[in-house]
């Protein structure tokens, strides 16, 4: 006989405490629940302790604690959406996103206020990781680059002793 409430969604997690009860109302021992549930014994005697004390509905699911998230799943899926699209696309200089950026961009879209070390941790939930770009110099010539490491690198490795001396600049 199971004790949850066909009304309610529940968990997979809440369904197991559940069962727990059950088997331990059946007769089951902490050992043989453990066991059959794939749980330890401690999990189970702690589950066992609750419902006992304040009855088998707090072995339902409750609430996560904390503020609820200001962006809804939808909105993580369209700011990586906007995110793809480049920063350009949006009205910045330079096709680079830094957390400010990305929280002017969900101000923006949103009307949701974020932190940029909030933005930080909001980037890594929908996976994207930090990156540093790579400054260079808009009138660089990759030609004379290219020449400065076959032909002056290559002089100025050969000119360094065993024992490299310490710069003082």
């Amino acid at each position: 006989m199971s004790t949850t409430n066909p009304t309610r969604s529940s968990s997979w997690r809440a369904e197991r405490r559940q069962r727990a009860w059950a088997l331990h109302q059946q007769g089951g021992t902490q050992v043989a629940i453990a066991t059959a549930l794939g749980v330890t014994q401690g999990a189970v005697s702690h589950w066992l302790a609750r419902a006992t004390h304040a009855g088998p509905s707090t072995l339902t699911d409750h609430p996560a604690p904390g503020r609820p998230p200001r962006l809804s799943p939808d909105q993580l899926g369209e700011l990586v959406d906007l995110l793809t699209q480049g920063a350009e696309a949006h009205g910045f200089l330079g096709d680079v996103w830094t957390r400010r950026r990305v929280a002017d961009l969900i101000q923006q879209h949103f009307g949701v206020g974020y932190h940029p070390t909030q933005v930080g941790r909001l980037l890594r939930q929908i996976g994207w990781s930090p990156q540093k770009p790579i400054v260079r110099a808009t009138q660089r010539d990759q030609a004379a680059v290219a020449a400065w490491y076959n032909e002056r690198w290559p002089a100025l490795k050969k000119r360094r002793s065993g024992k490299a001396e310490l710069s003082s600049g």
